[in-house]
């Protein structure tokens, strides 16, 4: 299992670039094979990761994900591949369907039905990103066009996907899934199989498993997990992270978070890995200060 860190920078100051930039330039520089990256309110996260992560070379950048409504798949695949390509195939392109009260409330769009249009939208972003020619007319997402860009690599595209449909999705259309607010049992039970096996009958490569989940390294694990429940309690109110945590047995973040000190914190991302997951992207929520996560993430490498 390949672990990774999540970098987002402060989008508000002026150097955000900048810190960005020496985010990804340390986790290359300590060992970390992926740097990935969230898409909420602040920085656009392929922009930015292409042009922080182009002076950085040799780690994977990802999105964590890129909400699909806002942005044609056309739109999407030619920003995906410009960013690839500036980045001489580093990236790992993740994509999700965002939230009801986030597309209706803040674009205006309908959010009817989102696992059938994430279904369109792939039919079109997969097949552009792999050199192909698109000639689709759906039912809400159409395109007909093929677009000339170079492809260093195939860029991989992991969709955000916690329910059986949108599982079932990523494993036969695309290349598997990122992850949030997701414990290992559902990982183990419900995740890996679902996905697996949509692949397998599709006759795909075994799908990536992007695992991301809070970590903090501690000699005080119940104050960690008091914290992580105040920091990430808008997670467990959303509905897709409320069925997940309630599929975990989790009453909020707290439960799902990876604390505890270096052997109890190594023995759960062995879960993890135990479970199925491929890759471990640790979301490090230590008091700012406090170098005992990231020291400790060193030595999994």
């Amino acid at each position: 299992m390949r672990i990774g860190l999540l970098v987002n920078a402060p989008s508000a100051r002026p150097d955000a670039m900048d810190v960005l930039h020496a985010s990804i330039a340390r986790a290359a520089r300590d060992g970390f094979p992926s740097v990935w990256m969230s898409q909420i309110f602040g920085l656009d996260a392929l922009t930015a990761l292409t042009a922080a992560g182009i002076r950085v070379p040799g780690v994977e950048l990802g999105t964590a994900v890129v909400p699909v409504q806002p942005r044609h798949p056309v739109a999407l695949a030619q920003q995906a591949l410009t960013a690839d390509l500036a980045l001489g195939g580093r990236l790992a392109l993740g994509v999700g369907l965002s939230h009801k009260v986030v597309i209706e409330h803040v674009f205006g769009y309908d959010f009817d039905r989102p696992a059938a249009y994430m279904e369109e939208y792939l039919s079109i972003l997969v097949p552009l990103l792999r050199g192909q020619r698109v000639d689709r007319a759906g039912e809400r997402v159409s395109a007909r066009v093929g677009l000339e860009v170079h492809r260093p690599n195939e860029v991989p595209v992991l969709v955000a996907a916690l329910g059986p449909r949108m599982l079932r999705l990523a494993g036969t259309v695309a290349d598997g899934t990122v992850l949030w607010m997701t414990g290992p049992k559902t990982v183990a039970e419900h995740i890996v199989p679902t996905i697996v096996e949509a692949a397998k009958a599709a006759g795909r490569p075994e799908p990536r498993v992007v695992c991301m989940l809070p970590v903090c390294v501690t000699d005080d694990a119940a104050a960690a997990r008091a914290r992580a429940d105040e920091l990430f309690a808008g997670y467990g109110e959303l509905p897709s992270y409320r069925a997940m945590l309630d599929r975990e047995g989790a009453s909020g973040p707290g439960d799902v978070a990876i604390v505890g000190d270096e052997d109890a914190v190594r023995a759960q991302i062995q879960t993890l890995s135990e479970a199925g997951a491929t890759d471990f992207v640790a979301a490090d929520f230590s008091p700012e200060g406090d170098e005992r996560t990231r020291e400790f993430l060193k030595t999994l490498l």
